[in-house]
């Protein structure tokens, strides 16, 4: 799907990530890891966004982060995987794309499904089968703060008390298939009524669309119209 022209807003909480290029593993050992989060804490020292939460595994990384201006979450973005790939080629003498594209990125609506999505980035070991407990990880936000781990800001909507016990209980499929579809599509996530303002404001209406052809009557009055405007 074509990237909307105004989909990089401030203000908006957003869900972002990529993979490797070819889905090949671009975190090869500790090191790796810990480069990146480094690059995670300079990034926000660099730009004005917020990091909320985050997950890096083997081959793809999730974000949780909250721009303050129109353009910052580009802007962050493009430093933070420029620097990684500079710093990639250098220690492997490699080249070419190490991540497979432009990041994928949807707004979440500040309410529950806010929640929802940083339980999500934060079960991700959990889900990929690599620990039992989300804090078991020491490459996502549910761990335990320690040196070199970037430092995360509170965002707009309140945590349970247990968040923790809340991370760790199973997600039902029919969130993490709601929030796969938001990342394929690039989907605004939350109720209808906002996912429709959201959309429009951002330019990212074709998102809520149905997949896959018109209805057949709807293609026969396209065709029947494109025939009519050929003989005028």
């Amino acid at each position: 799907m074509p990237r909307g022209a105004r989909d990089a807003l401030g203000g908006y909480c957003y869900h972002v990530l990529n993979r490797g290029n070819g889905r090949r593993t671009v975190f090869h050992k500790e090191g790796d890891f810990a480069a990146f989060a480094k690059l995670l804490a300079e990034a926000g020292e660099r730009t004005d966004v917020r990091l909320l939460a985050y997950c890096l595994l083997g081959n793809h990384f999730h974000l949780l982060l909250w721009p303050r201006h129109d353009g910052d979450l580009s802007a962050y973005m493009m430093w933070l995987t420029t620097a990684h790939v500079r710093r990639y080629h250098q220690h492997y003498h490699s080249s070419g794309h190490v991540w497979q594209g432009r990041f994928r990125s949807f707004p979440i609506q500040e309410n529950e499904h806010l929640l929802t999505v940083h339980r999500y980035i934060e079960r991700n070991a959990v889900r990929a089968g690599l620990v039992k407990r989300a804090e078991d990880w020491l490459w996502g936000s549910a761990t335990a703060p320690r040196p070199g781990l970037p430092a995360l800001c509170a965002g707009p909507v309140r945590h349970a008390l247990d968040w923790l016990s809340y991370v760790n209980e199973p997600q039902t499929e029919a969130e993490v298939e709601a929030l796969r579809e938001s990342i394929r599509r690039r989907r605004p996530y939350g109720d209808a009524a906002w996912m429709q303002r959201t959309a429009r404001r951002m330019g990212l209406e074709g998102s809520l669309r149905p997949r896959g052809r018109p209805p057949k009557k709807t293609m026969q009055k396209t065709i029947l119209f494109q025939e009519e405007s050929d003989d005028r």
